[in-house]
């Protein structure tokens, strides 16, 4: 499976996130060369246990993230942050949960946008938004790179093509920046062969960032 990068953008200080900057990010990756390919998704939700009095809170997770991809149809990723575990399920599980009445969708954040091919490279540059709502809540990419699916062999060349994207935002002057933070897999039990679960992971640690940051923000 190729190798991919998931990063979110990062306002300046006292900037914030809106859909001009997201048309403007498409553009670059346009005039990189690259060939809009369509449309993708991703779909994130945060689940938390429906706790009932006799129920002891110990035995089972709290809270878990849900990831659905638009690579893998018929797979749901769990992502239980805590306990270090990332766990692929088949898609019908979402209704089996819902039946159960175990755990309850508290919040669902799509990732929409467009695809680009760059040669090897594919970008997909995307809007974070409450699912049911068109409130922009952040922007996101993927950067994916076809030919390797080995973390390790594979981060030199995305480091370049990286900081080549870097040097093309600049001249653009948005008030932001792409951040990547490299999860530590193998604390989920992950290889050096890329997964969907690895995505799923990254989803995770990007999502964690992103409340992190919206806090962190003075509210006037």
């Amino acid at each position: 499976m190729p190798i991919k990068w998931i990063l979110h953008w990062q306002p300046n200080a006292g900037a914030t996130v809106n859909t001009q900057i997201h048309s403007e990010l498409s553009q670059c990756a346009e005039s990189l060369n690259g060939v809009k390919e369509g449309r993708w998704k991703a779909t994130l939700s945060f689940y938390r246990a429906m706790v009932r009095e006799q129920s002891n809170p110990n035995e089972f997770p709290r809270d878990f993230l849900g990831i659905s991809l638009v690579e893998q149809p018929s797979k749901y990723y769990l992502v239980i942050r805590g306990q270090r575990l990332v766990v692929e399920a088949e898609s019908s599980i979402q209704m089996i949960m819902e039946k159960l009445q175990s755990y309850k969708m508290r919040v669902a954040l799509n990732f929409e946008g467009n695809q680009y091919q760059l040669g090897d490279f594919r970008l997909r540059v995307g809007k974070v938004v409450l699912a049911h709502s068109e409130g922009l809540r952040g922007i996101v990419m993927e950067m994916e790179y076809l030919p390797i699916s080995s973390w390790e062999k594979s981060h030199q060349i995305m480091s370049e093509f990286f900081d080549l994207w870097k040097e093309v935002l600049s001249k653009s002057s948005l008030p932001g920046h792409f951040v990547h933070t490299e999860p530590s897999f193998s604390e989920f039990g992950l290889s050096d062969q890329y997964t969907s679960q690895h995505t799923a992971v990254q989803y995770a640690t990007i999502m964690a960032q992103m409340i992190s940051t919206a806090q962190s923000v003075p509210r006037n």
